[in-house]
C-alpha cells in the first residue's frame, strides 16, 4: 500500500522553491504516435531483429530496426571519457527515444528499391554545449559505417576545420579502438584520418570545409559538426546534392545555436525549427531541438508542439533551474548542474558571459553584438552631479593626477576626449561639426542641441571639425590637471599625435578597438561599475551613448570583447565617449605596478584584429 503525504491540520503546503532543480524524470514517447505520412504502399514490413518481427505495413515504425539501433552502441561500443568511460555505451532514454529510435525505426515503402528504407534522410540535433552531441554524432555515424549492411558505404565527418572535425572523428576513433570487435575488423589510416572496412569495402573519413575539392563523393552517411561555424552552406549543399545512388543515405547537422541571425548556420536552424512545428512540411527531415524560449509566446509553442512533456520549461527565466533541462537534456545525467550553476553566478554580473550563458548553455540565439552597460548600474555610478550649464571641469580636480583617452572620428563627425582621474571621476569633452547637428537632434528629440547649447558638446563652425579648437581645449586640460599620459585611437592619425605632443610634452600611446586591446580595459569598467568606483557626473551625452553601447565577442571566446560602433547611416547615435574612456583605463592599466595589462594582452601582443 503506498501512502500519501499530507500537510498538517492548518499548517499551509510549503511552497515550491522558483529554482528547485526539475527533477531527472525519464520520458520515453510513444513512437507509434509520431507523426508520419498516411501512406499505406508496401506489403507486410516482416523486419526481424533477434526474437522480434515486424508485422506492419506502409509508413511505420518498426519496433525491431530501432531495436538493432539500440543494441549497436550497447554491444559494441564503450563510452570514452568521464565517469562512465570504458563503460558500454547504453543510450540515455531522451538519446534513445527521441533520436535514434525514431531516425532509425521511422520507414517508408519505396516504389522505386521495392523495400522498406528510412523515412528520415536529413536530420538535425540542436541543443546546448556539453550534451553529448558529438558522442552521440559518432555512434550513429559508426552504425551507418558498418552496422546497416550497405556495401561500400562511404561516411564523412566534416566541420569548418580539421581540428573541429576531429571534435567528432576523435571519439568515434576511440570507440572503434575500445572495441575489440571493431579494433580487429577496422583498420586505421592516421595520415588521411580514415578508417577503412575491407570486408564491406566502407570507409569513414574526416574532410573540412573546403567545398571544391568534395564533389566527388557518394555519401551513405554525413554529419556536419557545429554548423554555427561554418562560413557558408556550400559543403553541406554540396553533400546535399550528391545524394540519389544510396538507398537511404543519412545526412545529419548537429550544433549549438548562432548569434550570427544572417548566417548559414542560422538559416539551417529556422529550418529544422519550421519541420519541428509542421513536421508535414518535409516528411524526410528530423528534428531534434533544446532551446531555451526567450518570450512567452516561444514557450506557449513549446507547449503547444510537446503536450506533457516532464522537462519543458516553466517560465522564460533563464536563471530558474527548473528550465535548464529543456536545453540540457543530459543535465544531472552527464552534463553537470553545478557546473551550469557557476556559468549562470557568472552570467549575472557579466554581459559577456551573459550572452555566453544563453547562447552556448540555454541554446538561444543571441545577437554578435549585445548591449554592454546595464543602466541601473550606469545610474548607481553618478556621484557628484554636474549642474548643467555651468563648465565641467571640477575645481575639486584641479592638479588631480588622471589619464587621457582620446577617440578622434573623421572631420565630418564627433570627437570625443576623456579623463580618468584616481578617484575614479570621469570627465569628457565632445566636439562636433555644425553640420551634424540637425541629424542628431532630430533623432534625440531635440536632446543633442540641447546638450550642445548647454555646453555638453562644442560646436565648430562649417561641415567639419576644427582640429585647432581640440588642440586648444586639451592643452587646457594640461594646464588644468596633471595628466599622466594619453591614449589615442591609432585611426587618429599621425599628425594629431604630433600636434598634441608638440603642445603639451604629454606622452601619447597608441591603441584601437580590436578584441587584444580592448578586453582588458572593458572587463576593468566592467567591475569597476559592479563596484560603484566610478562618477560620470551623470553627463547627459556619455549616458546617451552608454546606452547604446553595443559589444561583441568572438564566438569561441566570450571572455574576449569589444565594442562596436554603430552603422552611422543605418542609426544616428555615437558611442565615442565610451571607447576614449576604456582607452583612458587602458592608459591606467599600463601604469599600474601589479603589470595587470600582461594578463589580457601578452607581453608581445601589439595589435590584434582589426576594430
Amino acid at each position: 500500500m503506498t501512502r500519501t503525504r499530507t500537510s498538517s491540520p492548518g499548517r499551509p503546503a510549503r511552497p515550491r522553491s522558483r529554482t528547485r532543480p526539475a527533477a531527472a524524470v525519464d520520458y520515453r514517447p510513444d513512437p507509434h504516435k509520431r507523426w508520419r505520412p498516411r501512406d499505406r504502399k508496401g506489403p507486410t514490413c516482416g523486419y526481424s531483429f533477434r526474437d522480434k518481427t515486424c508485422g506492419r505495413r506502409g509508413a511505420h515504425y518498426c519496433e525491431p530496426r530501432a531495436d538493432r539501433a539500440v543494441a549497436f552502441p550497447a554491444e559494441l561500443l564503450r563510452h570514452i571519457k568521464g565517469p562512465y568511460r570504458r563503460r558500454p555505451f547504453i543510450l540515455r532514454d531522451w538519446q534513445e527515444w527521441e533520436i535514434v529510435r525514431p531516425l532509425f525505426g521511422e520507414v517508408v515503402w519505396s516504389v522505386e528499391w521495392q523495400r522498406y528504407v528510412r523515412r528520415y534522410r536529413r536530420a538535425y540535433i540542436i541543443v546546448g554545449r556539453k550534451n553529448g552531441k558529438s558522442e552521440i554524432a559518432a555512434a550513429i555515424q559508426l552504425l551507418l559505417f558498418v552496422g546497416d549492411d550497405e556495401e561500400a558505404a562511404e561516411v564523412y565527418n566534416a566541420a569548418k576545420d580539421t581540428k573541429q572535425a576531429e571534435k567528432v572523428f576523435g571519439p568515434a576513433l576511440r570507440m572503434v579502438q575500445l572495441s575489440p570487435v571493431l579494433s580487429r575488423r577496422l583498420k586505421y589510416f592516421k595520415n588521411e584520418r580514415r578508417l577503412v572496412d575491407e570486408k564491406s569495402g566502407s570507409i569513414y573519413e574526416v574532410i573540412t570545409s573546403d567545398a571544391k575539392g568534395e564533389l566527388g563523393h557518394n555519401p551513405h552517411g554525413f554529419n556536419l559538426d557545429e554548423v554555427l561555424s561554418q562560413p557558408d552552406g556550400s559543403l553541406w549543399e554540396t553533400m546535399d546534392t550528391a545524394d540519389g545512388a544510396r538507398e537511404q543515405e543519412l545526412l545529419f547537422a548537429t550544433s549549438t545555436e548562432t548569434d550570427e541571425p544572417n548566417s548559414f548556420g542560422a538559416s539551417l536552424i529556422d529550418e529544422a525549427e519550421k519541420v519541428q512545428e509542421d513536421p508535414a512540411s518535409a516528411p524526410h527531415v528530423f528534428a531534434f531541438i533544446r532551446k531555451m524560449p526567450k518570450d512567452q509566446r516561444e514557450l506557449d509553442r513549446l507547449h503547444r508542439l510537446f503536450p506533457g512533456h516532464p522537462h519543458l520549461p516553466v517560465s522564460t527565466d533563464i536563471y530558474d533551474e527548473r528550465n535548464w533541462r529543456w536545453s540540457n537534456p543530459a543535465l544531472d545525467q552527464f552534463k553537470s548542474r553545478e557546473a551550469l550553476r557557476r556559468h549562470a553566478l557568472a552570467a549575472k554580473t557579466n554581459a559577456a558571459r551573459e550572452k555566453a550563458f544563453k547562447q552556448y548553455q540555454l541554446n538561444m540565439r543571441v545577437q554578435a553584438l549585445y548591449r554592454y552597460i546595464p543602466m541601473d548600474l550606469w545610474d548607481a555610478n553618478t556621484g557628484p552631479e554636474l549642474a548643467l550649464n555651468l563648465t565641467w571641469w571640477d575645481d575639486r580636480l584641479a592638479g588631480a593626477r588622471c589619464w587621457g583617452g582620446l577617440d578622434l572620428s573623421s572631420k565630418l563627425d564627433l570627437t570625443a576626449w576623456c579623463l580618468l582621474f584616481e578617484d575614479g571621476s570621469i570627465r569628457w569633452r565632445f566636439w562636433v561639426p555644425e553640420s551634424v547637428v540637425p541629424g542628431l537632434a532630430e533623432h534625440t528629440d531635440g536632446r543633442f542641441r540641447q546638450w550642445c547649447d548647454q555646453g555638453w558638446i562644442t560646436v565648430t563652425d562649417g561641415n567639419t571639425i576644427d582640429y585647432s579648437t581640440i588642440y586648444d581645449d586639451v592643452e587646457a586640460d594640461h594646464d588644468q590637471f596633471a595628466i599622466v599620459d594619453v591614449t589615442y585611437d591609432k585611426w587618429c592619425g599621425e599628425p594629431v599625435r604630433q600636434e598634441i605632443e608638440d603642445r603639451t610634452g604629454l606622452e601619447m600611446f597608441e591603441s584601437s578597438t580590436t578584441y587584444d586591446r580592448m578586453t582588458g580595459p572593458m572587463q576593468e569598467f566592467n567591475r569597476a561599475l559592479h563596484a560603484r568606483e566610478l562618477r560620470h557626473g551623470g553627463n547627459p551625452v556619455a549616458r546617451w551613448m552608454a546606452e547604446h553601447l553595443r559589444a561583441k565577442s568572438p564566438t569561441d571566446d566570450p571572455d574576449r570583447v569589444r565594442p562596436v560602433k554603430p552603422d552611422r547611416g543605418a542609426e544616428r547615435v555615437r558611442i565615442d565617449g565610451l571607447p576614449a574612456l576604456f582607452l583612458a583605463i587602458d592608459g591606467r592599466m599600463r601604469g599600474d605596478d601589479s603589470g595587470s595589462v600582461y594578463d589580457y594582452r601578452g607581453l608581445a601582443s601589439v595589435g590584434g584584429e582589426a576594430g
